[in-house]
């Protein structure tokens, strides 16, 4: 197994494949990349590596592997608390306070911080305590979408892993095995539009096939510029709620951003972009996209449903 769960980035996984082998483990590291880059991916494979009891590590074989990478080994902990939009400085400390207690089944305690860039001043500086003397068997993990946002003291203490975007041959293989129904086109607009990052791939095309009736509605309309569709698709949506509401209008949103894109040149992740793309002008898609943002920050105000699904219904022609 080694690190190959990992698409991509050789030279980094063979750094650590080199260092983990000789036993050669930092007691932080920093792995940095977008949204979909691998991150987590990365961290549970060296987690995995690094309590492996197998030749080679990880080998995804032995218990200890298997319990990382299932998240369920005792001494692979997670801090986070995905409801709070700051990591609370309070589970920070107690993982600081827990480090000092010996490992449960393994020779190492992990820790893992999947939302370092979600970490503020005063959480980083309770981490940081622990990283200037931590315990031999320490080891803290921590992941970024923005390595500037945390404090140069902590980046400073750690060793730096940067993802890498992967090559086009390698997305299209991928893409083409986790979405045997996407055509070419929808693969290469995907592949376009994540900049190489494959998770951002995959969520481009799982969510440009999944549209709700009302989306089918209202591109079908829209491109058609059938006025009776579009109150169709609207009318009905006046008695939802807003939380209803802003998923369906985002998903619009996203459908006219992308068509408006598939006119420079790029092609379009979702079949009903490229309907509109040639349906409707450039102008056409920007007014549209600038009408859908209002619409959406009306919903998330003070504003009524059925005042936004009426003014959809007055501004779009």
């Amino acid at each position: 197994m080694g690190f190959d769960a990992l698409l991509g980035n050789d030279r980094l996984k063979e750094n650590l494949r080199h260092s983990v082998g000789r036993g050669r483990i930092s007691h932080f590291y920093l792995i940095s990349g977008p949204e979909g880059s691998g991150k987590r991916t990365l961290a549970r494979l060296l987690a995995a590596a690094i309590v492996c009891t197998g030749a080679q590590k990880p080998c995804g074989i032995c218990a200890a592997c298997r319990k990382v990478l299932s998240g369920s080994h005792p001494d692979f902990i997670t801090v986070d608390d995905p409801e709070k939009k700051t990591v609370p400085v309070d589970l920070i400390r107690k993982a600081r306070a827990d480090m000092y207690i010996q490992p449960n089944e393994a020779d190492r305690k992990i820790y893992l911080f999947p939302r370092g860039q979600d970490m503020g001043v005063p959480g980083q500086n309770a981490l940081l305590k622990i990283l200037e003397e931590p315990p031999a068997y320490g080891v803290f993990i921590l992941l970024t979408d923005r390595a500037e946002a945390l404090l140069p003291t902590v980046r400073s203490r750690g060793t730096a892993l940067a993802m890498q975007n992967l090559p086009e041959r390698l997305m299209r293989a991928r893409l083409t095995e986790l979405f045997p129904q996407a055509g070419p086109e929808e693969i290469s607009g995907a592949i376009a539009r994540s900049g190489g990052w494959l998770g951002q791939a995959q969520a481009l095309l799982s969510q440009g096939r999944q549209v709700s009736p009302q989306t089918e509605k209202f591109t079908s309309a829209f491109a058609a510029r059938d006025k009776l569709l579009l109150l169709q698709a609207l009318v009905p949506m006046e008695r939802w709620k807003r939380d209803q509401v802003l998923p369906v209008l985002e998903q619009w949103l996203q459908i006219l951003q992308s068509a408006l894109v598939s006119r420079s040149g790029v092609q379009a992740v979702y079949p009903a972009a490229r309907v509109l793309s040639t349906a409707r002008s450039s102008q056409e898609l920007m007014d549209a996209v600038h009408h859908l943002q209002k619409a959406i920050e009306y919903t998330q105000g003070n504003v009524s449903v059925a005042a936004v699904c009426g003014y959809l219904e007055w501004v779009l022609q």
